[in-house]
């Protein structure tokens, strides 16, 4: 046994490590089934919700705005389905879970390390103290599938690491069971599409169910592009067809 290993404070010191390594992946994983349970209420009484309108403030508090749809073109605003400060005579669903909305957005975006932080953004209609958290798609992989196939029209998976900043290692455009037959490393398309696709696949790496249900292991014998180095959460991403 190593003088390290019996250092009673060099153990304790790694344990340490270890449990705010494993808190921080439960937060985030905490943070995307938050996100998750309060956008499906949302939509079962507005299903046409894409946005929620808040105010952020320094404190790490919001004030909840309202709820928008999705902008109908480039050059559209996003129209406003739901005004948390409307007039009391303009009933709508949203105002029975509007204390549940603005809890459940807080808990969201309380850590600095929440993968929702990529979907937040200034509202550009406003001047003032206004930003837009987009909520999730209802299908994820189908979403990124989409963004892909704009630039890869003939991709068939993504092999993804959580591990790695950009997270996209390689397109794969070609036959996906045993083997991996031909690939694009290091993708390239729009930064704004990029920061869509990763924000995406932070969120699915982020929840265990998601993972599951988007994501299978590397084939054996696959070697990264370039000899690059990949983790051990590394994984294979098949994309569902798109319409």
């Amino acid at each position: 046994m190593t003088p390290a290993a019996q250092d009673p404070l060099a153990i304790l010191s790694e344990q340490r490590e270890d449990l705010k390594a494993e808190r921080l992946r439960i937060e985030k994983a905490y943070c995307i089934a938050v996100l998750d349970h309060i956008t499906a209420k949302i939509r079962a009484a507005c299903p046409q919700a894409a946005y929620v309108a808040i105010a952020f403030y320094s404190s790490r508090t919001i004030d909840l705005h309202g709820v928008l749809g999705a902008q109908p073109s480039p050059h559209g605003t996003r129209p406003e389905l739901w005004d948390n400060y409307g007039e009391p005579e303009d009933e709508h669903p949203l105002d029975d879970i509007a204390d549940e909305i603005q809890s459940d957005v807080q808990a969201v975006l309380a850590p600095h390390s929440s993968p929702a932080w990529a979907s937040v953004h200034r509202n550009t209609a406003s001047d003032g103290n206004s930003w837009l958290l987009e909520l999730p798609p209802a299908d994820r992989g189908a979403r990124v599938s989409e963004l892909v196939r704009e630039h890869y029209p003939e991709a068939t998976a993504l092999v993804v690491d959580g591990r790695m900043a950009k997270r996209v290692i390689e397109v794969i455009e070609g036959v996906v069971d045993d083997s991996i037959l031909a690939g694009t490393p290091r993708p390239a398309w729009p930064a704004d599409c990029h920061a869509a696709i990763v924000g995406l696949l932070a969120q699915v790496l982020a929840l265990p169910a998601l993972v599951d249900r988007h994501l299978m292991p590397l084939p054996g014998g696959y070697l990264p592009p370039f000899g690059m180095g990949i983790s051990d959460q590394a994984y294979l991403m098949p994309l569902p067809p798109t319409a």
